[in-house]
This record gives C-alpha cells, sequence and structure tokens, in this order.
C-alpha cells in the first residue's frame, strides 16, 4: 500500500483472491462494456500533486501582486490559448507556488483536464531514473514509458523553480523536447522561478527563446498594506478565542519582512506564545517578547545554506571558500560532504539549489554526499556526535 501511494499519491484498498475466488467472481460478474463505465472527472486530480488549501479564493491580492493575479486567472480560465507559457517570478515566498497550484485546482475542478505540478527536482529525478540502465547495460523501457506518460500525455505542466535545471544539460535538453511536444499540441506550460528569465544564465539558449514566446510576470515583494491583509486573514484562518489587535499587526507587518511564510509563521509563533503563557489578552508588548527571536530588524533568521557552511567550516577549522571550492582533499572534502548533509537534512532546499551554492555542484553529487554521510552516521559514533552538535549550533 505504502509503494502504491508513493506511484499515485493516492490510498488504496487491496484485496487478495486465490484463484477459486477468482473464477467464482469471474463467473458471477456480468459483462461490463467500456461505454458503460462511467468518467471520472477527477480520474487524474490524485496524481496531480496540487495542494487543494491553495486556491484563488484564498490569495490575498494587492498592488505587488494583482498583475500576476490576474495573469494566472486568465490562465486558468483559458489553458493553452493565452499566455503559453506563463512564466513567474519573484523571490522566495511571494506567492508563487500559490498561484501554479490555484491555477491548477482551478482546471481540474472545471475540466476533464489532466494537470502536472512538479519542482525541478521531481523532473530531474524522474528523467535519471528513466535513463538508468539494467545490470546489462540496457534501458529501462518502462520507465522511459512512464515518463513520456507522465509528462506528456497531459494538458497542463507546471514545474516549480525551473532555475534548478540550470546545472543539469541533459535534463534540459529533455525539458526542451517536452516543451515541443505540449506546445505544439496547444497545451499549457507553466514554470516559475526566483529570477527573470534573461537572468538564468545557466539555462540553454532555446529554452530561454522559448520563454519569451509567453507572458513573463514578475511577483514584486509585499507593501506593507498587502502584509496588513495576509496577516488579517491569517488570524481568521486560526479561529483562535484571542484576537488581535491592530498595532500588534502593524508591528508584525513592519518588522517580518515580504516573504509570506515568515508573516504566517509570526502569527503561528504568537498564538502559539500565548497558549503556553496563559494569557487572555494579546498586546504589543506581549507581540513583542514573542517575536524578539525571530524578528531583526525587519528580518527572520533563517537555517539557510550560507549559515550552515559558516558553521561547519568553523568546526573543522577551513574556510567557506574551501567548502565552495572543487578541492578534493579529506580536510576539505569530508566537512563539504557534511554541510551538503546538514543542508539537505535542516533546510527546505532541493539537491540542484544545494549543489548551486556549493561552487555548481552536480545534484547528483549532492545526492551522493548525503547518502554518504547518512550511512557513516549509523556507524561512525564519534561522527553521529559531531553532526548533534552541529544540527544544535543551526538550531
Amino acid at each position: 500500500k505504502k509503494t502504491l501511494y508513493n506511484i499515485t499519491n493516492n490510498d488504496t484498498n487491496i484485496e487478495f483472491v486465490t484463484e477459486d475466488k477468482k473464477k467464482k467472481k469471474e463467473d458471477e460478474s456480468p459483462e461490463v462494456k467500456v461505454e458503460d463505465i462511467p468518467k471520472d472527472n477527477n480520474k487524474y486530480k490524485f496524481n496531480s500533486n496540487l495542494k487543494d488549501e491553495y486556491t484563488f479564493d484564498n490569495f490575498v491580492v494587492g498592488e505587488s501582486n494583482k498583475f500576476a493575479h490576474a495573469a494566472a486567472l486568465s490562465v486558468a480560465e483559458n489553458p493553452g490559448k493565452m499566455y503559453n507559457p506563463l512564466f513567474l517570478y519573484g523571490n522566495s515566498g511571494l506567492g508563487k507556488t500559490h498561484l501554479m497550484h490555484a491555477i491548477g485546482n482551478y482546471i481540474v475542478n472545471n475540466s476533464n483536464k489532466k494537470v502536472l505540478y512538479v519542482t525541478s527536482e521531481q523532473f530531474i529525478n524522474d528523467f535519471v531514473k528513466m535513463n538508468r540502465k539494467d545490470k546489462k547495460g540496457e534501458n529501462n523501457f518502462d520507465a522511459m514509458e512512464f515518463f513520456k506518460t507522465k509528462y506528456r500525455d497531459i494538458d497542463v505542466l507546471m514545474i516549480d523553480d525551473i532555475q534548478y535545471l540550470g546545472n543539469a544539460t541533459k535534463s534540459q535538453q529533455e525539458f526542451f523536447h517536452t516543451f515541443n511536444t505540449l506546445f505544439s499540441d496547444s497545451k499549457q506550460i507553466i514554470v516559475s522561478s526566483d529570477r527573470s528569465p534573461n537572468d538564468l544564465k545557466l539555462m540553454e539558449d532555446r529554452l530561454m527563446t522559448r520563454f519569451a514566446w509567453g507572458l513573463s510576470v514578475n511577483i514584486n515583494p509585499t507593501d506593507i498594506e498587502l502584509r496588513k491583509k495576509i496577516l488579517k486573514r491569517k488570524v481568521i484562518a486560526f479561529k483562535a478565542p484571542l484576537s488581535v489587535p491592530d498595532d500588534v499587526i502593524d508591528y508584525i507587518a513592519e518588522n517580518a519582512g515580504s516573504d509570506v511564510r515568515h508573516l504566517e509563521g509570526a502569527i503561528t509563533r504568537l498564538y502559539a506564545y500565548s497558549a503556553i503563557m496563559g494569557v487572555d489578552k494579546i498586546t504589543l508588548g506581549l507581540a513583542i517578547d514573542a517575536l524578539k527571536d525571530v524578528l531583526n530588524n525587519g528580518t527572520y533568521e533563517q537555517n539557510d545554506i550560507q549559515r550552515i557552511q559558516k558553521i561547519v567550516a568553523e568546526e573543522f577549522q577551513i574556510s567557506v571558500e574551501d567548502i565552495r571550492s572543487k578541492k578534493r582533499s579529506a580536510n576539505i572534502s569530508n566537512p563539504r560532504q557534511i554541510a551538503m548533509y546538514l543542508c539537505r537534512c535542516c533546510t527546505n532546499e532541493f539537491f540542484p539549489k544545494i549543489g548551486t551554492e556549493f561552487g555548481g555542484k552536480d545534484h547528483s553529487t549532492v545526492m551522493h554526499s548525503c547518502d554518504k554521510i547518512a550511512k557513516e552516521i549509523e556507524v561512525n559514533k564519534d561522527l553521529a556526535k559531531i553532526i548533534e552538535k552541529l544540527k544544535e549550533k543551526i538550531g
């Protein structure tokens, strides 16, 4: 059941049938004609990787994102006909992923179209599996057929964080052919990135050209009024007995930065702190105490890759430049692998992104490093202690 869930993203009921029981069922079952089989409009919803909670209804619109919202809604209403491809770009935490899921949910709920949402890491991993050869050196044709069906026999393809294809040349080539197939069949393509198409320096020119065929939309950082709207929406969603006064909303909006996830995290922490402290009223003073560890002059302290590299470098008395370099000596390569492992464990970053931050390493190099350290921890108690100590420093 776990294996089937990993493949289909859908819970499956399993029944074991003996030969006698199977024959009895066949004898008792009436003949079913193809035309009698009911069509399930949501047949592909479970395979789309869409998050139901991300919709247009709960996307908070302001001056900084209203153009992106309007463009996304137009694509959802007319997939494959307007703005193809749609290229959404902007800093992390501004709503790109929310809009992509909103488009997918709208299409799935209002049509029979097949929609697929994946990250660039998932696309790369599927491509690697497709090209993995067996012990005889032969290609896995079942995997190849699965890949082409998954990515080409659909109506809408959405790939998040397309910039991470930059270090995966062969995956870029496959995406190019997939793009051409879908585009020629008037299928909708939607991609997102943390930078504009012109800034994707590691992307092939022919892909850059195709991105320019459609509409590129920048989602700007949230202004203070939009941040207040987002915070108030989050408070309502909590359905908590304690209200959050306007001066607290203003304080968070002014100090939490523009990342929507940080704004939502501030409200979550505020309510958790209020519950733990047993207060019956939320005040500005309480909010300042509750958020003093996460608000830092308008920014959040983050477990980002650069900070982890610095912590590991200090532990092993080498420089951050050494960790990011191509040096292969043991006193540098081992800390580098540990740093990669910790980046994977302690952040939400994908293998391609981690590889980019380590001097442009390929995602397969990062995967190998993470697997290597994970196995060594199981047998090397000293290494396990070092990893735990580093995790405590990271927080």
